[in-house]
């Protein structure tokens, strides 16, 4: 696969109760998820491949996705959970090698009880060998956590990151700062990459709107992309979290309003060209390459 556009961020789980805790019964959430329910979704808007991101933080649950990605060519990649407090995590890293479509990892940064947690040695330690292993790491964490991010970075060393979801900003009046202006210090000091996506379920008013102007959220939106330009900002709907607050075909039209100043080629990246060079979607790169980091100027567009 060498063109198309590509959802970089969907979620596809066997729910069971204890599986999943921040799942709420009955928030219609509270069912299992499989690509063939936003087949038709992905074909409308012309989505030709999707990377499927974790959302237990199980290997188990790892392995299932990659079978799941191993039957279906529309999952070209998955980012996966791995133990990276484990003693033995080389082994761990050694026996998923020969998975083609595992791409990266993530942790749930977001949901740890310390608010130091991002300067744990034993976790930094682990991202950095997940980083050596030629894998993209995906950093979720919520806005109150970006002071933390430049110092983690500096600690984990060069390598492919990612920022889900723009950092998960709360969308909401007095609400910009800090988050604003410390997205646009990482965005200006490291070559990261980050996720425009996850922003519609932060939005804190249902109806997105503000003295019945524009939503909000674009507001943010804009922001990412002025912070990380066209060359590092990647498409993903989170999908099926999004259904809380707005449809896949309405996230992707606000992408997609969100890109209209842009020319064809900024918009290809941010909808495909950004997630390949990110996860290597390309086989021949896949592991052991970390130039990636260094290649993309930070700073905007490059």
């Amino acid at each position: 696969m060498t063109s198309g556009d590509i959802d970089a961020h969907q979620h596809f789980w066997a729910y069971r109760p204890a599986d999943f805790p921040w799942i709420g019964k009955g928030s219609g959430l509270d069912r299992d998820f499989a690509p063939q329910d936003v087949g038709d979704d992905l074909s409308a808007c012309g989505i030709v491949g999707t990377v499927a991101v974790e959302a237990r933080e199980s290997e188990a649950e790892t392995r299932r996705l990659l079978d799941l990605a191993a039957d279906d060519d529309g999952i070209v990649g998955v980012v996966g959970w791995v133990d990276l407090m484990a003693s033995d995590l080389a082994d761990r890293l050694e026996a998923l090698a020969c998975e083609p479509k595992l791409v990266g990892f993530r942790h749930h940064v977001q949901d740890e009880p310390d608010p130091d947690f991002l300067r744990n040695p034993v976790f930094r330690r682990g991202v950095r060998q997940v980083l050596e292993a030629g894998y993209a790491y995906d950093l979720l964490i919520h806005a109150s956590q970006l002071a933390e991010v430049p110092a983690f970075l500096d600690a984990v060393g060069p390598g492919t990151l990612v920022i889900d979801h723009g950092a998960k900003p709360l969308i909401a009046p007095d609400a910009w700062e800090p988050w604003a202006s410390l997205i646009a210090q990482v965005a200006s000091t490291y070559p990261v990459f980050c996720k425009l996506s996850g922003l519609v379920t932060q939005v804190q008013r249902r109806d997105g709107r503000s003295d019945g102007n524009e939503p909000p959220i674009l507001r943010y939106m804009e922001h990412l992309l002025q912070c990380f330009g066209p060359a590092r900002l990647i498409y993903g709907s989170d999908w099926p979290v999004c259904n809380l607050a707005a449809s896949y075909r309405e996230v992707h039209a606000l992408a997609l309003r969100l890109m209209e100043p842009l020319d064809r080629g900024d918009r290809d990246a941010i909808m495909g060209g950004n997630a390949r060079r990110a996860y290597r979607l390309e086989p021949a790169s896949r592991h052991n390459d970390p130039s990636i980091y260094r290649e993309t100027a930070p700073g905007g567009a490059s």
